[in-house]
C-alpha cells in the first residue's frame, strides 16, 4: 500500500478515504463524499469463515447438552445455529438465552420462538445481566459460541462467578486478502478494532504510514495503532466527536477548507 508524498501542511487536504468495513446501505459517510467533494472507499480487512461440522465435532461439544446459551453478536447467533442445524440438533424450547445487546436479542427472533421469559439482554457488557445470569446460575449448564477470538470479559466473569460453562468455537476472524491495494493510494485510512491493523501488516508488512493520516475508533484500536508505531491523526469517540463521522468532518473542516 503506496503512502503520500510529504508536505509542510498541518492539516493536507483530503481527496480520498479508505474504512476498512463493508459498504452500508446507507451511511452518514455519503454525505461527508458530497460536502466536502472527497470519495471514499470501503474495504473489510477482516472476515467471518465458518468452522465445519467435521470440525466442531473433534470439539466433542454438543449444544443441546447445555440449558443456557450466551450470545456476544450477530455472528455467533448465526453460526450457533447453523452447528445445531448441521448436527441435526434441535435446542429445546425450555433453553434460556443471554444476549449482551437489545439487538442481539431481537436477531434471535429469527431462529427461535421469542418469549421473553427464556430471553434476557443487557445494554453492552455480561455486567449489565448480572441479575439475570445469577438468578440461573445454580444447577444450569451455559455454552458460549464463539469466534477464535474467544471472548475474554465474558469467560472472566464466568469463571469468576463460578458458573458451570464452555466456550465453543463455532466460526473465526480472520484478514482478508488486500493485495489488490498493493498500489492505491488513500489520505486516510480508517480502523474500527486492532484486527483490522493485524490484516494490514499481514498484507503489507513493509507498510510505511508517511502522510497517510490514520484515523481509530476506541481505546483499543488506538493502543493497536501505537504500538505498531503509527501516529494517530484523527481520534474517536471523544466528548466532541462520539462518532467516526464527527471526527473526520471536525478534520475535514480544516483540511479542505
Amino acid at each position: 500500500m503506496v503512502a503520500n508524498a510529504k508536505t509542510k501542511e498541518k492539516h493536507r487536504r483530503v481527496k480520498s478515504i479508505l474504512v476498512s468495513q463493508p459498504e452500508p446501505a446507507r451511511s452518514p459517510y455519503f454525505e461527508l463524499e458530497e460536502k466536502y467533494g472527497i470519495k471514499i472507499d470501503w474495504r473489510p480487512f477482516i472476515h467471518v469463515e465458518e468452522v465445519t461440522e467435521k470440525e466442531f465435532r473433534k470439539s466433542r461439544i454438543r449444544p443441546d447438552e447445555y440449558n443456557c446459551v450466551i450470545f456476544t453478536s450477530l455472528n455467533s447467533i448465526d453460526h450457533f445455529f447453523r452447528i445445531c442445524e448441521e448436527m441435526r440438533i434441535k435446542m429445546p424450547q425450555a433453553t434460556r438465552y443471554f444476549c449482551l445487546t437489545e439487538a442481539i436479542a431481537n436477531y434471535l427472533q429469527k431462529f427461535i420462538l421469542y418469549r421473553k421469559r427464556k430471553v434476557f439482554y443487557g445494554k453492552r457488557t455480561i455486567q449489565d445481566l448480572t441479575t439475570s445470569l445469577m438468578k440461573h446460575r445454580e444447577g444450569n449448564k451455559f455454552i458460549l459460541p464463539c469466534s477464535n477470538l474467544g471472548s475474554i470479559p465474558v469467560v472472566n466473569y464466568l469463571k469468576e462467578k463460578e458458573f458451570d460453562f464452555q466456550e465453543a468455537m463455532m466460526y473465526r476472524t480472520v484478514s482478508s486478502d488486500l493485495s489488490d491495494l498493493s498500489d492505491i493510494t488513500y489520505d486516510i485510512l480508517v480502523f474500527f478494532s486492532p484486527l483490522g491493523l493485524t490484516s494490514l501488516y499481514e498484507n503489507f508488512p513493509d507498510f510505511k504510514q508517511n502522510e497517510t493520516r490514520i484515523a481509530v475508533f476506541g481505546k483499543s484500536t488506538q493502543k493497536a495503532v501505537e504500538d505498531y508505531g503509527l501516529t494517530i491523526n484523527i481520534k474517536a469517540p471523544s466528548k466532541d466527536c462520539p462518532s467516526m463521522t464527527m471526527a473526520l468532518r471536525n478534520y475535514l473542516d480544516k483540511s479542505n477548507k
